[in-house]
């Protein structure tokens, strides 16, 4: 299991420590049990226990989140084979970007 102080990635996104959370974030409703990081067009999605952490989002930002964990937690990667390594997620506040691409649209998220 992967461990980190201040940044890290797992696949498509990068998560890194930061004091608070910006002004004008909205909660994300989980998944169930899970609160998905970074979805996935094939389904292997990014994931971390509700329980532990929330997810936030700035209205119409599809580059970042916001995640804030209350208990230690791991962020799991759904997928049987070629996964990442889980990542321990220590209490506290993060930003979560995700990944883009250029396409000759412009920019999208980073595709499987």
């Amino acid at each position: 299991m992967q461990t980190f102080k201040t940044q890290a990635a797992q696949g498509d996104f990068l998560i890194t420590r930061i004091a608070d959370l910006p002004c004008g974030v909205e909660p994300v409703s989980p998944d169930g049990a899970a609160t998905v990081i970074a979805h996935s067009e094939t389904g292997h999605h990014h994931v971390i226990d509700a329980q532990a952490a929330t997810l936030y989002r700035l209205p119409e930002e599809l580059y970042e989140a916001f995640l804030v964990v209350d208990q230690p937690a791991v962020i799991e990667h759904r997928r049987a084979w070629d996964t990442h390594e889980a990542l321990k997620v220590d209490p506290g506040t993060y930003r979560i970007n995700r990944q883009r691409e250029y396409v000759p649209e412009g920019y999208r998220l980073a595709a499987d």
